[in-house]
């Protein structure tokens, strides 16, 4: 029986440069540009060995990650530091980048034993067009009120029925999920949401966000907020907010 290694790798990456995380095909495009498709590609240069890698969370076209994590297997030991530098000389002209690589135990998977995935959303809230995060955040032109904001998130912690919060095609076993921490803070013109929980469902982050930017904008409040979340349909709820605010920030085991 052959020795097998697994290496753990937290990798960051441009969301606005690839379809998404998961590998994938286009019936006329052909292999489509993906955050895991990039990473085998590399891997098969580095060690002309065929690797599958798992990565903790399969972002969407457009999101962006600055601690998603991944592991892969090997066939031969590869010293953490030189994997590091063999990926980025491959990867770091496609808009990813390797921050840190260790050995992992055989029983270690980033997607399964992971406890908590934290999120980020940005949002920009001026009138002024974005020069620096066009593709980084979310800009909306009406003030907002961050006081209001803050105040809904508490009927959205806990465990709770996300179904009004879940995108129709969510193909998540359970609409229930818990979250542990949905915090909101604002520094001049940028507005930061912080979500924490074990997982999530489908677009849940963003149709949460989506639903806040209308109470901050005074269209709802949080009433309607437990009104849209009791009443379990996704067409009671906001909208999906766009793709390039979305952070995928922390991955814990």
């Amino acid at each position: 029986m052959s020795v097998i290694y697994r290496y753990k790798i937290k990798i960051e990456y441009d969301g606005g440069r690839f379809h998404g995380w998961q590998r994938q095909s286009h019936p006329l495009k052909g292999h489509l540009a993906t955050v895991q498709g990039t990473l085998e590609t590399a891997l098969l240069k580095i060690t002309g060995q065929a690797t599958l890698v798992e990565g903790a969370g399969r972002t969407d076209t457009g999101v962006h990650a600055t601690g998603q994590v991944a592991h892969f297997d090997l066939r031969k030991p590869f010293p953490p530091a030189r994997l590091v530098d063999a990926l980025n000389f491959y990867v770091r002209e496609v808009g990813v980048s390797i921050l840190h690589a260790e050995e992992a135990p055989l029983t270690f998977h980033a997607r399964f034993s992971a406890t908590s995935r934290t999120y980020q959303y940005h949002i920009i809230n001026r009138r002024s067009p974005l020069a620096l995060d066009k593709y980084r955040a979310w800009q909306v032109i009406t003030p907002l009120n961050i006081k209001l904001m803050q105040e809904a998130t508490e009927e959205l912690l806990g465990h709770r029925d996300f179904s009004a919060f879940r995108a129709a095609e969510c193909q998540g076993k359970s609409p229930f999920k818990t979250l542990t921490l949905f915090d909101i803070v604002e520094k001049d013109d940028k507005i930061i949401a912080t979500i924490q929980a074990r997982s999530f469902l489908h677009h849940q982050v963003r149709i949460m966000v989506g639903t806040l930017k209308l109470i901050g904008e005074g269209k709802w409040n949080k009433d309607n907020l437990i009104r849209i979340r009791e009443s379990r349909q996704r067409k009671s709820a906001g909208p999906t907010a766009p793709a390039h605010g979305l952070y995928l920030v922390d991955v814990s085991y």
